[in-house]
């Protein structure tokens, strides 16, 4: 058997990856809506307002636990089997140690907020930095061996799981204790479905390792996530501590809801996509190629679901959460725009890890984030709207900024990056309020009638669009083709490559990637984590869930 045969396309693999990702995504996000329609109706806004006000304040343990070295472990050239090690024995031991620090901080968790039920609460939740302490490496070990089948079958039966133990919990009357047993379990399931399902299992300390590299990269990485974390979660903070635990609810939830779509194409089209990127940051051509491609298949799907949503955000709110949420309206149609800005910021975020731009990164998030903050506690003085518009607005302000700086670092496409964001920003713009007014004759009572209305009258618009304006309809044709983007094809010898933006064109040739192979020989970098860490850029859901 030669060796063409024996390894895998890098192409052939991104291709069986996004299918893969995409087919668990779909069950997570039938998982997920369940558990929040049925536990919308079960809870209060207080009760959720608890749980977030711990986890806002802990959750930056868990980017402390990580530090940076998933994606240390799995953006490096070759990884042997003692750093790997090293790496576990390091996460593990970080864990421990945040156990024990936010069970003695507890107390003082509870007395900042003025609420005692929240330090059993922080107690309880404290044995997640344990699990996940353990977890790290063995997730980061499938996400570099593009195991991503393995990962699907982990997060999909984990989150089953938590969610179970949560709905069990909530029937039996037990309030926000549900919501913290659902997240202990879920974290107790993913720990164990990855030692069943993992090829590898560490050994002792390996001292005379080179380690030095990996927690430089760790290093730059928890810099960067630390302001991004803070940035995004003094939100919560504010109006946890100065409006109260329901208020603090009432957003939660509808930040959630905005969260959910994007959510479940983040973590898992940027595991897919980076170790292409990583491996093809050298020829600039592909690069381009790949990463421009990418960018308009996240906008267009993320755009119309978030399009939709408000459009429809009154009905959507009945359906998922009930009459009684119907308070946190507004500030979901505020956050949703966020959200589509946050997805349009993706892939500068690409482009820094697959270059290896951490310090860049790093001094881009020191401007941008400190600025953040400041924005939301000035927002604060008008309360919870004026939270949620100061997040906004700062959110939509960082996208361009990122832009320009990934321009003075990088040679990637930035000029077509700006323009992929602003046709999609036009076209789903004005698909919401096209949709928004096809609704407005329906009764609110009638939700569902409403929302299937008003994505008929949404698709309806995309089609025209698509047929008066050009560039559009390529986007369009390019998306429906995208297999072909991932499909090897073999160059004539002696015939340079060449990439058409219509066609999207070359090969991804994997120079050496088998299923088994023990190191991955890639450039540069990878996503911070599950979702990341790889458990927390899932990061906003979980903390804030």
């Amino acid at each position: 058997m030669t060796g063409t045969d024996v390894n895998t396309s890098l192409g052939e693999s991104a291709s069986r990856g996004a299918a893969v990702t995409v087919l668990g995504q779909v069950i997570r996000i039938v998982v997920q809506l369940g558990g929040i329609m049925i536990l919308a109706r079960l809870l209060t806004p207080t009760d959720y307002g608890l749980l977030a006000m711990v986890t806002a304040i802990i959750g930056v343990g868990e980017l402390i636990r990580d530090f940076g070295l998933s994606s240390a472990a799995i953006q490096a050239r070759t990884l042997s089997r003692g750093q790997k090690n090293n790496l576990f024995w390091i996460n593990a031991s970080m864990g421990a140690t945040l156990m024990l620090l936010t069970i003695s901080a507890s107390w003082l968790i509870a007395a900042f907020y003025g609420d005692d039920r929240l330090q059993p609460i922080a107690a309880a939740l404290s044995v997640t930095f344990l699990l996940n302490g353990l977890s790290t490496q063995f997730r980061a070990d499938m996400s570099r061996n593009l195991r991503f089948g393995r990962l699907v079958v982990v997060e999909t039966s984990a989150q089953a799981l938590g969610l179970a133990v949560g709905l069990a919990m909530a029937f039996a009357g037990t309030g926000y204790w549900a919501l913290v047993g659902q997240q202990i379990g879920q974290t107790v399931a993913a720990l164990g479905f990855l030692i069943a399902l993992a090829r590898w299992f560490p050994g002792g300390i390996s001292r005379g390792e080179p380690m030095r590299g990996l927690l430089g990269y760790g290093v730059n990485m928890f810099g960067t996530q630390l302001l991004t974390y803070t940035s995004r979660n003094v939100d919560s903070i504010v109006i946890g501590a100065r409006f109260g635990a329901a208020d603090l609810g009432l957003y939660n939830r509808a930040f959630q809801l905005m969260m959910l779509p994007l959510l479940q194409l983040n973590a898992p089209s940027t595991r897919v996509a980076l170790p292409v990127l990583s491996r093809l940051q050298d020829d600039k051509a592909r690069y381009a190629a790949f990463i421009t491609f990418g960018q308009t298949a996240l906008l267009s799907v993320i755009g119309a679901v978030l399009a939709l949503l408000g459009a429809q955000a009154e009905s959507v709110i009945r359906i998922m959460l009930g009459p009684q949420w119907l308070e946190a309206v507004p500030v979901f149609r505020i956050l949703l725009v966020a959200g589509f800005f946050q997805a349009a910021g993706y892939a500068s975020y690409w482009v820094f890890l697959s270059k290896g731009l951490m310090r860049q990164n790093l001094y881009y998030s020191l401007v941008t984030r400190p600025l953040m903050i400041v924005a939301i506690l000035v927002g604060s003085i008008w309360g919870m709207y004026g939270v949620a518009i100061a997040y906004s607005a700062s959110i939509a302000i960082m996208w361009p900024l990122s832009l320009l700086w990934v321009r003075r670092s990088s040679d990637a496409p930035v000029g077509a990056m700006f323009f992929n964001g602003a046709r999609a920003i036009i076209v789903f713009g004005l698909g919401c309020v096209v949709s928004g007014f096809s609704t407005i004759w329906i009764d609110p009572e009638l939700p569902f009638i409403r929302v299937i209305v008003g994505g008929l009258v949404l698709l309806a618009w995309l089609g025209l669009v698509a047929l008066v304006w050009p560039r559009f309809r390529r986007d369009m044709v390019e998306l429906a083709s995208a297999r072909r983007f991932f499909k090897r094809r073999r160059k004539a010898a002696g015939t340079a490559a060449v990439v058409t933006e219509p066609e999207l064109a070359e090969a991804l040739e994997d120079p050496a990637l088998s299923e088994g192979e023990e190191r991955l020989e890639r450039p540069h970098d990878l996503i911070p984590g599950d979702e990341p860490p790889a458990e927390w850029n899932d990061d906003e859901g979980k903390r804030r869930s």
